[in-house]
């Protein structure tokens, strides 16, 4: 079969920039202040390594694993990557951080300790790799890319119906692996970044820098007398088995080959079922990217893939293939190509220069393609050169690691909450999927705009939306809480406190029922709404005017509007999870406190400056907005925006506390008394809600409920969960890991 040739006879509407991606990427932890790799078990908080699909330990209890699921675009790779590496780095121990390099840092064999994995053979198979190659060539680390070509595959299948579907899998992969080979050292050139090894790692170590120590053989590679065929995929397949059988090799996964056929969990099956991706397994990590790798990196090597794929082939020389990579990587980190790999080179880049006239490819193909010439231009710009250039300006490149590892964990510090590559989703739901992920449970995403998600854990399935609407909760439930009037029909048939109230469907009867309240406290709010919208509270009476802008600004949230007796008191937030209160808050309303100097709308800029406050559920404190119902309420006070108030001064914004209107929160649920907690469980109980928020009105916290002494305001569903945890004083509650207990309740039992 030529595959080229069917190649070009499709070529004008060939998928070419579909593919399918994954990322593995292999890190050490090291203590901060040696850089010297941990002493410590696998970090606990990391669930259970033998099931977990994401983190896992690789030759040693310091060597972490992560590995991204299977994605269809590079740009979802490097997101899942950094979600991650985002766990990852805030489940270490405080005094830990990622090696950034591959090679590894000073250390000696009695440092690395072998991973304590629960199966026999891997245990067994690590002893095997730790006698044969030694510990530490074992403790480097690297990037592993795994791409498949499906879409385009499937395209030419259905282009030329007289090709066998395995047939024609086999040789499209065959050859892109052959290619690979042929082509590693410009892969090499690229792309490594291991110009230096510490002393103690080599018997007889390099006086000079180099490419990359570690695609050279100073590298993971299998023993000289250990020898793969490609001319022919049964050919390797043999290779590998002749190698096993003569006790080379203890098992197909020693085969430490540039690339790796997968897909199938014995070689042979390839034969018979087709090779279904690619791993190349040569990436060095970039020390000058959090990540080790990044989406110019990955969409550079797909576009190097294609090229390859159009290109012929030529006869199978193993030897000199290596032997051109080996000069590369042994060659100066700002060297040059050698002239006859120049020329080479060139052959691949008139490839893709062909592919990019022919073909309506997108940006990043252009893009990625002048990076590529850019840096054979000029090997500063190739990731190995730009740090060779700045490891000149450190005192060694062990300094450097550890400035580069420290300032990869501040960085990620900077915003302890949610999940890094998933800040467009609500808080709630980056709480839940960082926990997910640190639990060991599959995420899959089924609609990102609606917070949909799919969480799994074997055989075992969970849906979940808005961080806690799962399927613990019936269907009615939320509906009967979202409609304040049919709450308080319900709470009360069960003898729960409520405020008195009528329900208006228009304005203008609405506006009529002033005069019956004019001097008494009331709250106008729309029927069905959450998160505190559209509410005005007059404590003491109202005004004409004041009363109907109230009324306005609750229709505009609803068709129907509850004006109720305000109740004084404070107003607590109870958070039930399955018949127990589980957090309790303090919301104190949006509010700011004055110099004397500047104006309340600079002082409300000044606060919202805060990194904890943003907009749309996505920081633990929301922005103070400016708006008509906040205007309304400094105009009760005799104030505007351009007030300037007394030093100390505090000055409200609302009436209401709700930390989703810019209000502060204060984590009391230690500090209160047990029979409140007690009776919004009971209230959540009532409508048998699973999760639910319970608004309680409390005069005096430390007495106990005597039937009288509260009112229930409303009961929420989907209640907000980050403002329990990330407080603006308090200790905070972890609500998020609790409901994932409850959904899952066997992941505590392995």
């Amino acid at each position: 079969m030529n595959l080229t040739n069917i190649l070009q006879q499709t070529i004008d509407s060939l998928p070419l920039w579909e593919a399918s991606f994954g990322v593995e990427r292999e890190a050490l932890r090291i203590q901060d202040d040696q850089a010297r790799i941990a002493q410590t078990d696998h970090p606990a908080s990391l669930g259970n390594r033998s099931f977990h699909p994401y983190i896992q330990t690789d030759f040693s209890e310091a060597q972490l694993e992560l590995i991204t699921p299977v994605c269809q675009s590079s740009a979802e790779t490097i997101r899942y990557l950094r979600a991650l590496t985002d766990v990852t780095l805030r489940s270490l121990a405080e005094n830990e951080r990622l090696w950034p390099l591959s090679m590894p840092p000073k250390l000696t064999d009695a440092d690395i300790h072998v991973a304590k994995l629960a199966s026999d053979f891997e245990r067994h198979y690590r002893e095997h790799l730790a006698t044969v190659y030694g510990k530490r060539i074992q403790s480097l680390s690297g990037i592993h890319v795994n791409i498949g070509f499906d879409h385009l595959i499937n395209h030419l299948l259905a282009q030329d119906s007289t090709s066998d579907p395995r047939t024609l899998r086999n040789a499209f992969y065959f050859k892109l692996a052959r290619q690979f080979l042929r082509y590693r050292y410009l892969f090499t050139y690229l792309f490594g970044a291991t110009p230096l090894a510490e002393d103690g790692l080599y018997a007889s170590p390099l006086d000079h820098p180099v490419r990359s120590l570690r695609s050279s053989s100073y590298g993971y590679v299998n023993k000289d007398d250990v020898h793969f065929s490609y001319d022919s995929l049964e050919a390797f397949v043999t290779s590998v088995e002749e190698a096993i059988a003569q006790g080379q090799l203890i098992a197909e996964k020693e085969c430490y080959a540039p690339v790796r056929f997968r897909g199938c969990p014995k070689n042979r099956d390839y034969l018979a079922k087709g090779v279904a991706y690619l791993e190349f397994r040569t990436f060095d990590i970039d020390p000058l990217n959090p990540l080790g790798i990044d989406q110019d990196t990955l969409d550079s090597v797909h576009a190097l893939l294609l090229g390859l794929l159009f290109l012929e082939e030529s006869p199978t020389d193993t030897q000199t293939w290596a032997e051109w990579n080996e000069g590369v990587a042994l060659s100066h980190p700002l060297a040059e190509l050698p002239d006859r790999l120049q020329l080479e080179s060139h052959k691949l880049l008139a490839s893709l220069d062909s592919l990019a006239q022919k073909m309506s490819l997108p940006q990043a193909f252009s893009t990625a393609l002048d990076r590529i010439k850019a840096s054979l231009a000029d090997p500063k710009r190739t990731i190995g050169g730009r740090y060779f250039q700045k490891l000149q300006d450190a005192d060694s490149q062990e300094s450097l690691a550890l400035q580069l590892a420290n300032e990869n964990y501040e960085a990620n510090q900077a915003r302890p909450y949610g999940l890094k590559g998933f800040e467009g989703m609500e808080l709630s739901t980056q709480m839940l999927l960082f926990d997910a992920i640190q639990k060991g449970l599959t995420v899959t995403l089924l609609d990102e705009t609606d917070q949909f998600v799919q969480l799994s854990y074997g055989k075992h399935t969970e849906l979940v939306k808005n961080g806690n609407m799962t399927s613990k909760d019936n269907y009615v439930t939320p509906l009967a809480m979202e409609n304040k009037v049919v709450t308080k029909k319900l709470l009360t048939a069960q003898g729960f406190p409520v405020p008195a109230g009528r329900e208006f469907n228009s304005p203008d009867e609405a506006y009529a029922y002033h005069q019956q309240v004019a001097q008494k406290g009331i709250v106008i709010k729309p029927k069905s709404t959450n998160y505190g919208l559209g509410i005005s509270i007059f404590k003491d009476g109202s005004k004409p005017e004041d009363y109907r802008k109230a009324c306005d600004i609750a229709f505009a949230e609803d068709t129907s509007i509850l004006v109720e007796t305000y109740h004084p008191g404070t107003e607590y937030r109870f958070f039930v999870l399955d018949g127990e209160t589980i957090a309790v808050l303090l919301r104190v309303p949006a509010n700011v406190v004055g110099d004397g100097k500047q104006t309340i709308a600079q002082l409300v800029a000044q606060k919202n400056a805060n990194p904890l406050r943003s907009s749309g559920h996505r920081s633990p404190l929301e922005t103070i907005q400016l708006g008509d119902i906040e205007r309304l309420t400094l105009s009760q006070a005799g104030l505007n925006p351009d007030s300037v108030p007394e030093p100390g001064a505090i000055v409200y914004l609302r009436e209401n506390s709700n930390v989703s209107t810019g209000g502060d929160s204060i984590d009391v649920t230690d500090q209160m008394h047990p029979s409140y907690k007690q009776l919004a469980a009971q209230m959540a109980q009532s409508i048998d809600a699973w999760v639910c928020g319970v608004d309680l009105i409390i005069p005096e916290a430390s007495q106990a409920y005597d039937g009288q002494n509260a009112v229930c305001l409303e009961l929420n569903f989907n209640p907000m969960m980050y403002m329990h945890t990330y407080c603006a004083k308090g200790p905070g509650q972890a609500i998020t890991p609790r409901i994932l207990d409850k959904l899952f309740p066997e992941l505590n039992t392995h």
